[in-house]
């Protein structure tokens, strides 16, 4: 049957397949947005192929990562950010050197180019703000000191971001140059010369107040605050997302926070799902199925060396055990913004197609399994607290239960056989 503006149907069913996803995802407790990328693998071009051409959301996408650090940006409750920055800010920078350093060290073990392993380590030191605050809501800890401590590292990786893009932009011509540094010296300055201004006082902005509260304008508000700091950041040669940050913590210490951050809800969540789906659109199935081993290995190396740096930065900064720990295991996948540095370095003739395939499919299955590694690490840490000796008995009090199930139903399958 010849379908009628077959884009349309095929834009309306991987919509409602994305819905179906994430409503599943939000019944087993999981965060929606792996729903997401899990529909994008399978209606994408290594699936059903109903979306052949990933290039088709991208800007949507594009649109997606805006709203998600304009929303940060709001929610950043900087009084509360500042009393614990030190942590936040070495944590984070303890991160970053961890992952750039451990990346050069295997640059050769590996194989990598010099590009690859500074693509990786920035990509690697990056957590998925958004699976880790659902995750932490699940879980009950994010209003906890844990929660706390957790989303300030998050705020700090995601300002992080924008430094890290501009020195991968800054690597194609050979060299940073002083207008590069100087790009990273004023952003950084200018933001914390805005968190000071605004925590002696709460701003007020007359016309977006009576915006706002219109049920029609009130989107359309937080969508031109949004874009129109993301397009004057553009225009100034620095990162659109950095200016879309810079809005949201402008309107998160202004009186109109309430209204506007009710009115950019919907947009979010509509252009998230786009952003995540597009993940999932851009792995590539048989190139995971071909380089099998290159991708798990790269990827279990992560997740551990991520919980164990993670973990060690939080215990040096004298932070107790289960914060800790809880923290570090919560922090060790990839993010989301991972794929923005990616798509730099490649644009920067850093990495290949090839290598950026290779960062897509580690990130995207990081992303994916971070809740069962979180579930996996919080098991066998109170098997350790409830007193478990070796690993057999703490192996056991974790996952005895699967075992068992996983036991019955391979000795009725012999049974059948027979």
């Amino acid at each position: 049957m010849e379908l009628h503006h077959p884009e349309l149907t095929n834009a309306a069913i991987v919509a409602l397949a994305a819905l179906a996803c994430g409503v599943i995802m939000t019944r087993l407790r999981q965060p929606a947005i792996v729903g997401y990328i899990l529909a994008g693998v399978v209606l994408g071009p290594s699936g059903l192929k109903l979306v052949s051409n990933p290039d088709a959301v991208s800007t949507l996408a594009e649109f997606g990562v805006l709203m998600l650090l304009f929303v940060i940006g709001i929610e950043l409750d900087l009084r509360r950010f500042i009393q614990g920055w030190k942590v936040a800010v070495v944590a984070t920078l303890i991160q970053i050197a961890g992952s750039v350093g451990a990346a050069l060290l295997f640059r050769h073990l590996m194989g990598w180019s010099f590009g690859l392993a500074m693509v990786l380590g920035f990509a690697v030191a990056v957590s998925s703000t958004a699976v880790v605050i659902k995750m932490l809501e699940s879980s009950g800890d994010l209003d906890k000191p844990v929660g706390r401590t957790v989303v300030g590292i998050l705020i700090a990786q995601d300002m992080a971001v924008v430094p890290m893009m501009l020195f991968l932009g800054s690597m194609q011509r050979q060299g940073i140059v002083p207008l590069d540094v100087a790009k990273v010296v004023f952003s950084v300055a200018f933001l914390a010369g805005l968190f000071w201004l605004l925590v002696r006082k709460r701003i007020r902005l007359p016309v977006t107040s009576r915006l706002a509260k219109s049920g029609e304008l009130g989107p359309l508000t937080a969508l031109a605050w949004c874009f129109g700091a993301a397009a004057l950041s553009g225009l100034m040669d620095l990162s659109p997302a950095y200016g879309a940050f810079l809005a949201g913590v402008v309107i998160g210490n202004s009186t109109q926070r309430e209204a506007i951050l009710k009115s950019a809800e919907p947009v979010q969540s509509v252009l998230l799902m786009v952003f995540f789906l597009s993940i999932g659109l851009l792995l590539d199935i048989r190139f995971i199925w071909k380089n099998l081993g290159q991708v798990l290995t790269l990827l279990l190396m992560v997740t551990v060396f991520k919980t164990v740096l993670n973990v060690a930065a939080l215990r040096l900064l004298r932070q107790d055990w289960r914060l800790s720990f809880v923290a570090g295991v919560s922090l060790a996948q990839i993010g989301e913004f991972s794929f923005l540095l990616a798509e730099v370095g490649k644009a920067a003739k850093l990495i290949t197609g090839t290598e950026t395939k290779l960062v897509v499919a580690v990130t995207v299955l990081s992303l994916v399994l971070s809740p069962l590694w979180l579930l996996a690490m919080r098991r066998l840490h109170t098997a350790a607290e409830t007193g478990a000796v070796g690993l057999y008995d703490m192996l056991a009090q974790a996952f005895g239960r699967e075992a068992r199930i996983a036991s019955r139903l391979i000795q009725r399958k012999k049974s059948d056989d027979a």
